[in-house]
């Protein structure tokens, strides 16, 4: 909550607020004034549009190549762009200023988020609106009050800890606010239930002219509600799969012992972040014309190039480091993700097999460690045979069965020796949340299924199982 004292908060008329020093950086930058069409910068809201011209409306600006990049020209770009250096060093002060209050997980990470935040005032010239996905394995990774900074300084925050499909809807237009969502696993978690219209709208709303239909109105008419609109969503665990796919992701982690950082305060932080976000409009608003006919050279292809073209863009615009920073920052956490998502496809198959283990071994309770790898081993078509550089050994399974909270401890068998062994119970969670079994379709052959009492019983439904009549009924139902 904000403090109700603070110069960025208070309501009273005719205060002239004294300038407030920054813990370890004196007195904040004075926000710079400048003359623009209809009145000063000073004069316009936060989060206005000076340009009211659509970014559709705008006919793109010719662009010249300065190291293969193209930058716009002409006498808008001219008038945004300022001094050079100018936007390279408001990057830097916002950057230092990010990393003063959260402690991101890499180099890459802060200037990516950096990025992002500044991408926010453009997003009206934009062709793409880039997720960012903040995430953690636990609770007190600092998800959250990375949300509070970009509160302060993305263009026109919307904040939600939850919402429905058709809040959304009504919010964005043609100016759409930047959507911040925290806790966001309470919306797409196991036990969330049903968001599939939410997800499909943020999937939708990461390109543009992709509205989303509903009768709406008294006289019951299709209605176009636009979804364009950029959005950071924070929480515990991986978000579904298709808003990652669009999504800029902080893997966040909690603070190491000797990781300092400032506290977050509204007295001093808020007007700090709130200056550093004026200059950023001063800035950019004037350039969304320009953005729109900018096609910068970028290091990857496809999605990833859509996601993260917006933030290239920004570099591109403020030149100095910026552009290679940018591009090295896309590089390094687009490999990352893909490395991730191999990581978790081989997880996901390493729960499945081992359960098909457990299943051929009958009612086993627990499984030597070297007993499960001898099996997974063996099957021809699996990857097991062939991970690392001599097959899957001991330490390879507990490390891919770690982030499950699956180890292996030591167990008494019957034979009364004692190994290394996993417990078939320790599976039972991650089977039902990563590689739930289908249900089954029929009872065994031969066994009725037991009705209910005092109620009919059920109709059969599903396929026979295809065998001769005296073989088996089928694959033997997980237990």
């Amino acid at each position: 909550m904000k403090d109700p004292t603070s110069p960025a908060t208070s309501k009273a008329s005719g205060v002239a607020w004294p300038p407030i020093a920054i813990p370890g950086q004196g007195l904040p930058r004075e926000r710079e004034v400048r003359p623009d069409v209809g009145g000063t910068a000073a004069d316009a809201p936060h989060g206005s549009t000076r340009d009211s011209r659509p970014a559709e409306a705008s006919a793109p600006t010719t662009a010249s190549h300065s190291a293969g990049v193209p930058v716009p020209d002409g006498p808008e770009a001219q008038e945004g762009s300022g001094p050079v250096g100018e936007g390279s060093a408001l990057l830097d002060d916002l950057r230092t200023a990010i990393g003063r209050y959260v402690v991101l997980p890499s180099d890459e990470a802060l200037t990516a988020v950096t990025l992002w935040v500044a991408a926010s005032h453009i997003q009206p010239g934009l062709q793409h609106a880039p997720r960012l996905a903040v995430v953690g394995p636990t609770k007190g990774c600092g998800k959250s009050r990375l949300l509070d900074v970009l509160y302060e300084t993305v263009h026109q925050p919307m904040m939600t800890v939850n919402t429905s499909p058709a809040v959304v809807f009504r919010v964005i237009g043609k100016n759409p606010p930047t959507l911040l969502v925290d806790e966001a696993d309470t919306i797409f978690g196991p036990k969330a239930g049903d968001k599939e219209d939410l997800r499909g709208l943020l999937n939708a709303g990461h390109q543009r002219n992709r509205p989303a239909w509903r009768i709406s109105g008294p006289e019951h008419k299709p209605t176009a509600f636009p979804t364009f609109a950029m959005a950071a969503l924070a929480g515990i665990g991986d978000l579904p799969d298709t808003i990652m796919d669009r999504a800029i992701v902080i893997r966040m982690q909690k603070r190491k012992p000797g990781e300092r950082i400032t506290p977050f305060r509204s007295r001093y932080s808020v007007p700090e972040l709130h200056a550093i976000r004026d200059r950023l409009a001063d800035w950019l608003v004037p350039l969304r014309g320009a953005v729109a006919g900018m096609v910068p050279k970028m290091p990857v292809e496809d999605r990833a190039a859509d996601t993260w073209e917006p933030l290239v863009i920004v570099a591109d615009l403020a030149s100095g480091h910026w552009p290679a920073r940018a591009r090295a920052a896309c590089l390094a956490m687009t490999r990352s993700e893909v490395v991730q998502d191999e990581q978790t496809t081989l997880k996901t198959r390493l729960l499945r097999d081992i359960r098909r283990v457990f299943d051929q071994e009958g009612s086993k309770e627990a499984l030597r460690s070297q007993d499960l790898l001898a099996v997974l081993i063996q099957d021809a078509e699996a990857p097991w045979a062939e991970y690392g550089t001599k097959g899957l050994n001991a330490y390879h399974l507990a490390n891919l069965l770690r982030d499950f909270g699956i180890s292996p401890a030591n167990y008494r068998f019957e034979n009364g020796r004692q190994a290394k062994a996993y417990a078939r119970n320790q599976f039972v969670d991650a089977w039902a949340r990563y590689c739930p079994a289908p249900a089954p379709s029929v009872p065994t052959a031969g066994v009725p299924a037991r009705p209910t009492p005092g109620r009919p019983p059920a109709p059969p439904s599903g396929t026979l199982p295809i065998g001769p009549p005296s073989g088996t009924a089928g694959p033997r139902p997980a237990r």
